[in-house]
């Protein structure tokens, strides 16, 4: 069986799925046609239902769930991980109060959980220009925006350029909440029948565990989309988004994934959602 594939091209990605997509494991008779995406072309793919197995963010998961079911295993939540928000103006940096709504604020889409996260701690901020997430830096530098909401290796670079952070958002909500940031997770088609959707489940673990026993494996693949990002970087990438949470959600993964959908549904975004409804059985 040959199965529909979408994910990003950043290295927690790419060092996630390389063992099973370059079958470094057994697959058990599945094969994967693999398309690489921004998180946001990915969000909007989803909600056509256009591939089989998909990444996506959080926040867009709400609003398919009954279309695709979350797998336990290739999720990014974690701790320290969650999106900046950066400026070139240095007025901005320690006066949040300063962000007014005439702020134009550059967003990696609208249904990233990085704007979902922007949108709870400023709600005010409502002139928002959605882009590539990569472009954002170069937008701040070029006076196009007066904020960026900046997510993946930007954080790592950011500063380098002269720009300025105001706010880590992920920062933010773990003192909002106390849990870990979801940020995106692996999702499976529910027209797919149980077992595979099962056994897709079980190879992703399978793939992020070799994965973390072989970390130098995937290199060149990783190198290969890591947009010139140095070697360094990459891994301090994967370091961040590739964790324990990417193995098993466990009981404190799937807590932090029901937290942002309970904030969402006070703030009116999404309907309540039963767990036990979009997660795979």
């Amino acid at each position: 069986m040959k199965l529909s594939l979408g994910f990003s091209p950043c290295p927690n990605d790419t060092f996630i799925f390389d063992a099973l997509i370059h079958h470094k494991i057994d697959t058990e008779g599945l094969e994967f046609e693999v398309f690489f995406d921004d998180v946001e072309t990915l969000n909007q793919k989803a909600f056509k239902g256009e591939l089989d197995i998909t990444k996506l963010s959080f926040h867009a998961f709400a609003h398919v769930y009954e279309q695709y079911a979350l797998l336990d295993a290739g999720s990014a939540l974690g701790f320290g991980v969650g999106p900046l928000l950066i400026c070139k103006n240095e007025n901005l940096i320690h006066t949040p109060e300063k962000l007014t709504t005439n702020l134009k604020v550059g967003i990696p889409g609208k249904y990233t959980t990085a704007n979902f996260l922007l949108g709870i701690a400023f709600p005010h901020l409502v002139d928002k220009q959605e882009m590539i997430f990569s472009e954002i830096e170069s937008a701040l530098i070029d006076n196009k925006i007066d904020a960026g909401l900046i997510i993946h290796e930007n954080r790592f670079t950011y500063s380098e350029k002269g720009l300025h952070k105001i706010i880590d958002l992920g920062s933010y909500w773990e003192q909002l909440t106390g849990c870990a940031i979801p940020l995106g997770g692996i999702v499976i088609n529910r027209n797919i029948d149980i077992e595979t959707q099962q056994k897709v489940n079980r190879l992703l673990r399978k793939s992020v565990e070799f994965a973390f026993a072989n970390p130098k494996s995937g290199i060149d693949f990783i190198k290969q989309h890591a947009q010139e990002m140095s070697e360094e970087v990459m891994y301090k990438h994967i370091e961040l988004y590739v964790n324990k949470y990417s193995v098993n959600l466990g009981t404190e993964g799937r807590k932090a994934i029901d937290v942002l959908f309970k904030l969402a549904v006070e703030k009116g975004l999404i309907q309540p959602i039963d767990r036990d409804l979009y997660l795979i059985p």
